[in-house]
């Protein structure tokens, strides 16, 4: 009998499983994904021209909230859980909800899901949302330009706008950003590398997009997103750790995993940690792999005009995803104004405009920062409101894009950037380098 199914996601690795396992596959009927996690990607269907033969009409995205009346109402018979950034306890808590309306609940695998390349891959994954998956891989690309190779960076998927017109995302020139229309979540993580000239492709058929990318590079680069694991089987696996948040490779659905897959740890910000948490995420990652080499990483900030922070009141600006489910107290901001001289840090919560008063009450324990929200229009408007209104000396903006490009700040604002900075040797070139002569 055909099973009845429901994936679910947050507009990433649901859309991956369905199309490399359920698409085509007459065993099962995907009757629905649930969206949460993300905002504005429910209410919306995945089309019928990448659904496949067997969909007509498409799969609607339903709230996640109505997860038991769709089980009763379409009679399912496995749910399948397919977002990344949880506590293992929310996994299970899941389960228990998805057994106890009588369904299976299903958590796919590597087997199942990783994709093979024609090409090396080197996949960077993390435990944790935040912990320095960008920076690590701009290092990886870096090196493989050092060494002679061209590169196709892959990032994990963030189609929050048309499906069908995001299938397939090549990115070049910024022009390209406009051109799809890019949230500001997706500016964070593709212009990097476009600053730098690394090719970026994401979007939506994970399959479609290798074959693209493997025509005009020598090495694919996973670039990962939230701690999902990778999409792709890697010849070199890369999972950053973070010490500010020293337990949660053991607590993470599914960063633990990567910690399981890794062939190379990054131990990443040391010089802003405490030894004693880079002594238990060390000991913790040994002794869930003990095979996997091991690099130790520092995160030094940068300031574009420091003495805009000097003796200042300054509003903080920090990476959306990473004070939001990836639950960080602080980021590079805050380093940089520490260690500028900043006279205070300024509480934006008084200041709040339109859908950044909902993002705090979801999220309470974002504390003193400002997540640079950006899923819409509507948000980036409330962002540039809720910036102007606040009451400060200069902005301090600590998220990988260039926000002031984006946003109108009607008061002075400098940029904080971050790099990898290895401690460890021999280190990851001479990793990437012993991997590539074993596939030549």
């Amino acid at each position: 009998m055909v099973k009845n199914v429901i994936i679910m996601g947050a507009a990433g690795r649901d859309f991956h499983n369905f199309n490399v396992f359920f698409r085509d596959n007459p065993e099962y009927n995907v009757v629905a994904f649930t969206a949460t996690q993300i905002p504005y990607i429910e209410g919306r269907k995945y089309p019928a021209v990448l659904a496949g033969k067997l969909y007509p009409e498409g799969i609607p995205i339903e709230p996640e909230e109505k997860l038991p009346e769709l089980i009763k109402e379409h009679n399912i018979d496995i749910v399948v859980f397919s977002y990344s950034d949880v506590e293992h306890t929310y996994v299970m808590q899941k389960a228990a909800l998805v057994n106890a309306c009588g369904a299976d609940f299903w958590l796919l695998g590597a087997n199942q899901t990783m994709l093979e390349s024609s090409k090396p891959v080197i996949a960077v994954c993390a435990v944790r949302t935040g912990c320095g998956k960008s920076q690590t891989t701009r290092r990886v690309c870096e090196i493989l330009k050092e060494l002679g190779k061209k590169v196709a960076v892959i990032r994990h998927p963030m189609p929050y706008g048309d499906l069908e017109k995001q299938a397939v995302q090549k990115f070049e020139t910024f022009e390209d950003l406009d051109k799809h229309n890019c949230t500001i979540e997706e500016r964070e993580e593709y212009e990097p590398h476009l600053e730098r000239g690394n090719i970026v492709f994401a979007g939506v058929d994970y399959a479609s997009i290798l074959r693209e990318a493997e025509q005009c590079a020598d090495v694919i680069v996973w670039d990962g997103g939230n701690n999902d694991y990778s999409f792709y089987k890697a010849d070199l696996y890369i999972t950053v750790a973070d010490p500010h948040r020293a337990g949660h490779e053991l607590l993470y659905y599914p960063g633990t995993t990567n910690a399981m897959l890794a062939d190379v740890f990054v131990i990443n910000k040391e010089d802003t940690a405490k030894p004693e948490d880079i002594k238990i995420v060390e000991e913790n990652l040994k002794r869930l792999n003990p095979n996997a080499k091991i690099i130790h990483a520092n995160s030094p900030v940068s300031v574009e005009n420091p003495e805009l922070i000097k003796d200042r009141r300054v509003l903080v600006i920090e990476d959306g995803p990473t004070l939001t489910h990836g639950e960080m107290k602080y980021g590079a901001g805050i380093v940089a104004a520490k260690k500028f001289g900043a006279k205070e840090i300024v509480d934006p919560r008084p200041y709040l405009k339109g859908e950044l008063v909902k993002t705090f009450e979801k999220y309470p324990n974002i504390g003193t920062l400002l997540p640079a929200m950006g899923y819409s229009k509507k948000q980036i408007a409330d962002l540039e409101a809720t910036i102007n209104a606040c009451d400060c000396d200069a902005v301090v903006i600590a998220t990988p894009v260039n926000l002031g490009k984006l946003v109108n700040i009607n008061k002075p604002h400098t940029r904080v950037t971050y790099e990898l900075e290895e401690k460890t040797k021999p280190g990851l070139k001479e990793l990437i380098r012993e991997m590539l002569a074993k596939k030549e």
